[in-house]
């Protein structure tokens, strides 16, 4: 989600741009080493409870559409007349992001019986659907109690609802409610990895709704006709005070990302504000741009670079290359041939997913020169 259909760049808020720039970057630094089994622990996802650098990416991502909601519909949520044909775009969008998710899910071999339905832009595009038509539907106070219930809801359903077939609530990997809604509803269809629940799953998506919301209800903050100073202020009062909730609920009620917690949402998203409200000091208020560049082409383009990332690869994969050793893809026979020999293994690995950031800093720098902004 762009932060508008018709903005040009110069009338943006850059710093929400740079804030999705560098956390698109960082999803693409995580999601494309060299090796997979050498990767430095802060690229890493927790391996069950708990949070690391790379598990913040996601909400923050979610986190963000939320503010781009705002930025994109306040004009349209004051006129009533327009809101039926309003959702009709919100859920069109929606639905496209999905749509592509479920592409890069069945790209290259198509393989629709095991196809995994659950997915980052799959998820992206139903949060996406359910913010928009909450922020145009209802007012801030409303917003705040959906909010209150959802995370709370969750945690209830979480905690106390027995799982069928299993006995008491509990909250491990393959036997929580939510992994069972996951093989009841999708079975064959979930991460290949785990093949009975999946990160990004039917029942989690609830609590993400409210990353979604927490970035909505920071948007609105950001549009108030206030002084710069005590908007900053208080988000980033909001910012610790979500955080060390958060905090406090993983004394109970862990932080999690693949289950989504409710307190994974109050931490990631305390500091999610924390992370835009410096942005939004340093870039808007103090002018300090001279840097943001190679962030801010990242943040304009954020779900093209994301899409295409995921298909080069793939592609790279399909490629063949004859060596001494035998036939090995393109990705491989480049890695082994000008990393792997120079480097220590992660420090190989690291770099090959550096040298990707780069590749798509260039493409990006030039789409944004000449005001290339692709939209979904």
């Amino acid at each position: 989600m762009q932060d508008s259909e018709m903005k040009p760049i110069q009338q943006r808020l850059k710093s929400l741009d740079v804030f999705r720039g560098i956390t698109v970057l960082t999803m693409i630094l995580v999601n494309n080493p060299g090796n997979w089994g050498k990767i430095y622990a802060p690229l890493k996802h927790a391996t069950w409870h708990g949070c690391t650098p790379t598990d913040l990416v996601f909400p923050f991502f979610l986190f963000i559409v939320g503010v781009s909601i705002v930025y994109a519909l306040s004009g349209t949520k004051q006129i009533p007349e327009k809101h039926t044909a309003t959702i009709f775009r919100i859920i069109r969008r929606g639905l496209t992001l999905f749509a592509l998710g479920l592409f890069l899910a069945l790209f290259p071999k198509f393989e629709f019986d095991t196809v995994r339905i659950p997915g980052v832009l799959q998820r992206i595009g139903v949060v996406f659907i359910i913010a928009g038509i909450i922020f145009l539907k209802t007012e801030r106070r409303t917003q705040i109690l959906i909010i209150c219930a959802l995370l709370v809801g969750y945690w209830a359903i979480m905690m106390f609802a027995p799982v069928p077939g299993v006995g008491v609530a509990n909250l491990q990997p393959t036997t929580n409610l939510a992994a069972w809604i996951d093989n009841t509803l999708l079975p064959g269809h979930l991460w290949k990895s785990s093949k009975v629940w999946d990160p990004e799953g039917i029942l989690s998506t609830l609590p993400a709704v409210v990353t979604g919301l927490l970035g909505v209800l920071t948007g609105q903050w950001l549009k108030k006709k206030d002084e710069p100073g005590n908007k900053i202020a208080w988000l980033m009062v909001w910012g610790v005070i979500c955080t060390c909730l958060g905090l406090v609920w993983d004394l109970h009620f862990p932080i999690n990302k693949s289950l989504w917690t409710s307190s994974f949402v109050l931490y990631t998203g305390g500091l999610a504000m924390l992370g835009l409200g410096l942005c939004y000091w340093i870039i808007d208020v103090k002018g300090y741009q001279k840097y943001t560049t190679p962030f801010l082409v990242y943040g304009v383009n954020a779900i093209t670079v994301f899409f295409l990332s995921g298909i080069i690869p793939r592609i790279m994969s399909m490629i063949k290359v004859d060596t001494p050793a035998g036939e090995v893809d393109s990705k491989t026979y480049l890695y082994e041939t000008f990393y792997t020999p120079h480097l220590s293994p992660y420090n190989a690995s690291l770099a090959w997913a550096l040298t990707w950031i780069l590749f798509w800093m260039i493409i990006l720098y030039f789409m944004y020169r000449k005001n290339i902004i692709i939209k979904v």
